[in-house]
């Protein structure tokens, strides 16, 4: 199944997303598919990147560079002689998924809130016999040129499809031009060679490619007929090359993942789980080296000790998950490190009470017994499963055999990196840091945490654009941030945590919150153990600071804040995050966060944030939004570590719907609260 499953997997179009050449099909690729593309078909060159988040979503984002254009056309010194880049979101949603008689449905938006340059809308239907993969659709707008209709939907929709109104400032919802002007038919056959490397297509195209946006000299279609093919290089590497409409060539290569099943490096350079080896019974608490069982709990299972009990014939032990993501592998290797140092018949249970920042998060028993029995294959992953028992933290009378010392100081090394991808002045603005971070802790409630970084590479003294908005400028002096000095002061912030009750939790801040504002502030989070949601509220006055980054400040100060809602939607790990206050220029608004977790941990978000600014005055992008990508550390090193990384992009950077970076937050903080993610890790462990 799984080799048949490979022989018909997806391949790419030209523009990104599940296709032919030019056009799309009703496929999507398997769920957390993740796909890079670069593709050349003059005068156009695509880079795409394409995730199906859900098993019926997929979404797009490319940038055209349009060599036959100028960023400020032929008349005009904006963006020099740099190709015009037009960069765009494409979404594509199944509406009815292939049966044995009945064909894959999809509807699909090209371009559907970008410049409209490239701006379609389409129904597909896909079927397959065998190798051959048929597929056929209707669309409108650029896949509609050729006409070959007039509009089905008559008089709901214009018969003449309206452009964008002058001085509009792109990336809005044009939805008065969706599914107007004519429309043509558009479809081809993918067909799979015995040779399973090799997949040959041909479509017909519903574009003629007589009204290119911009180029009144471009050369139109000979032949409607596009031929192309597809080539495995491995199984992640597939080339492209073709010969579309009817005079051009087309060479394209495509990146491909999927991020649901990304294991990452085998690890190595973490130590051996512990080996069980056999002690006399009945081994009784205050004849146990405690101060050794601290140490391996920590050399060996990540986790950092506060203090260690006992409660009847349980051991419960209390501190910090601090080396493994997977919470479940963190478990069970304390709890193999807790029986090679008590012996069989000593204690039934053994209790690990998670306090991250000094905050009861979650605590977790493990039967002792269930553990041997599954080490020694007497019993299944499900039996042991049935016996670890996740529960919120409760306080009980207990005897206290060991207190840890806190480890006060610590630090370490890193490299930083920020982008800018798509402007007039470079498409490709980037800033690589050494970055030097440290942590002193006072006690496990408060703390303090810095970053300095040093720069490696910049380009960024290229980025002339300034922002066009009528906001104060709390976000679009970024040049000014990252060329003024070559060694910055990012953060330093002295935090203060404390649980107010079962499910209440509060956070106190203070100092250089982030790369341009400096404040006070506090977070409330409500979270109920194990629930689908939690509400959070933030309030923070915050002062500008200095370009150099240092101590200095600017004269600009304001309050920001927001009031969090936190669903998961019980639906694909989705989770819906919603954000209503007041931002960094002093607007008001909403922002809606939507993200998809993977099991692995990788995450795909994507935000969209309106404000009670107008798109005149935000400028151009109209409105905040973007994408996101959350990457754990050790899905590329060989040594587990807790830590993650984010990639994110957004169409321009703007002073309208500005949020505060904060360094923390309550609610990843808390994680360990959603049972769901402990099932994921331990589902991971097991297979």
């Amino acid at each position: 199944m799984h080799a048949q499953a490979d022989r018909y997997r997806t391949t790419q179009s030209d523009f990104g997303g599940v296709g032919l050449l030019q056009t799309p099909t009703a496929r999507f690729a398997d769920e957390g598919a993740f796909h890079f593309n670069a593709n050349r078909v003059s005068p156009y060159s695509r880079y795409s990147i394409s995730v199906t988040p859900l098993p019926w979503l997929e979404g797009t984002l490319r940038y055209t560079a349009m060599t036959n254009r100028t960023y400020g056309g032929e008349n005009s010194d904006f963006g020099g002689d740099q190709s015009n880049k037009d960069k765009a979101v494409d979404a594509r949603f199944r509406l009815w998924q292939e049966s044995y008689w009945v064909p894959q449905i999809a509807l699909g938006f090209t371009d559907l809130a970008g410049t409209g340059l490239f701006s379609s809308e389409y129904l597909v239907a896909s079927k397959r016999f065998w190798d051959l993969d048929v597929s056929l659709g209707v669309g409108w707008g650029y896949l509609g040129q050729r006409a070959d209709f007039s509009n089905p939907f008559g008089g709901l929709r214009d018969s003449d499809r309206a452009g964008r109104e002058e001085g509009d400032r792109g990336g809005n919802f044009s939805t008065n031009t969706y599914f107007s002007g004519p429309a043509a038919f558009f479809g081809g056959v993918e067909y799979q060679t015995p040779w399973d490397r090799l997949r040959l297509k041909v479509e017909f195209d519903g574009n003629d490619y007589r009204n290119e946006p911009g180029d009144p000299d471009f050369e139109p279609a000979d032949s409607r007929i596009n031929l192309g093919a597809v080539f495995k290089v491995s199984d992640g590497i597939d080339i492209s090359a073709g010969w579309e409409r009817g005079n051009t060539a087309m060479i394209g290569i495509t990146f491909h993942t999927n991020l649901m099943n990304a294991t990452g490096p085998t690890k190595f350079l973490d130590p051996e789980p512990e080996k069980r080896r056999a002690l006399p019974a009945g081994v009784a608490g205050q004849q146990v080296d405690w101060t050794d069982v601290s140490k391996r709990l920590k050399d060996n299972a990540g986790f950092e000790v506060q203090d260690i009990a006992v409660r009847d014939r349980e051991v419960i032990v209390t501190g910090e998950q601090r080396t493994y993501r997977n919470e479940t592998e963190g478990v069970t290797r304390a709890s193999r490190v807790l029986d090679n140092s008590l012996g069989e018949g000593s204690y039934d249970w053994y209790t690990l009470v998670n306090k991250p920042f000094g905050l009861p998060v979650s605590e977790t028993s493990i039967k002792a017994q269930t553990l041997r029995d599954y080490e020694d294959n007497r019993t299944d992953a499900s039996g042991l499963r049935r016996d670890i028992v996740n529960a919120t933290p409760s306080i009980v009378d207990k005897d206290t055999l060991h207190t840890a010392e806190l480890d006060k100081f610590d630090w370490g090394l890193g490299l930083g990196y920020k982008q800018n991808i798509g402007g007039p002045d470079e498409f490709l603005l980037y800033q690589v840091l050494a970055r030097v971070s440290a942590e002193y802790r006072f006690n496990r409630n408060s703390w303090v945490r810095g970053n300095i970084g040093v720069n490696l590479i910049n380009n960024w003294d290229k980025f002339e654009l300034r922002g066009e908005s009528q906001l104060p400028q709390v976000r679009t002096h970024i040049r000014e941030y990252l060329v003024t000095s070559d060694v910055v002061l990012e953060n330093l912030q002295y935090t203060w945590t404390r649980q107010l009750n079962r499910d209440t939790y509060a956070m106190a801040y203070a100092g250089l919150l982030e790369s341009m504002f400096g404040g006070v502030g506090g977070e409330i989070l409500y979270r109920p153990f194990d629930a689908s949601w939690a509400v959070g509220v933030d309030a923070n006055w915050v002062k500008q600071r200095g370009f150099r980054q240092n101590f200095d400040f600017r004269d600009y100060s304001t309050w920001t804040g927001h009031v969090t809602t936190y669903t998961d939607t019980g639906l694909w790990d989705v989770l819906a995050k919603t954000s209503v206050g007041r931002y960094l220029a002093g607007d008001y608004g909403a922002t809606l966060d939507l993200s998809r977790r993977f099991a692995n941990g990788i995450t795909v978000g994507a935000w969209a944030t309106r404000t009670n600014v107008s798109a005149e005055e935000f400028g151009e992008g109209s409105f905040d939004k973007g994408i996101y990508f959350t990457f754990p550390f050790d899905a590329f090193f060989s040594r587990s570590t807790t830590s993650t990384g984010t990639l994110a992009w957004r169409p321009v950077t703007r002073d309208g719907g500005a949020k505060l970076a904060k360094y923390y937050q309550l609610y990843d903080m808390t994680q360990a609260r959603d049972i769901g993610w402990f099932n994921d890790g331990f589902g991971r462990m097991v297979e």
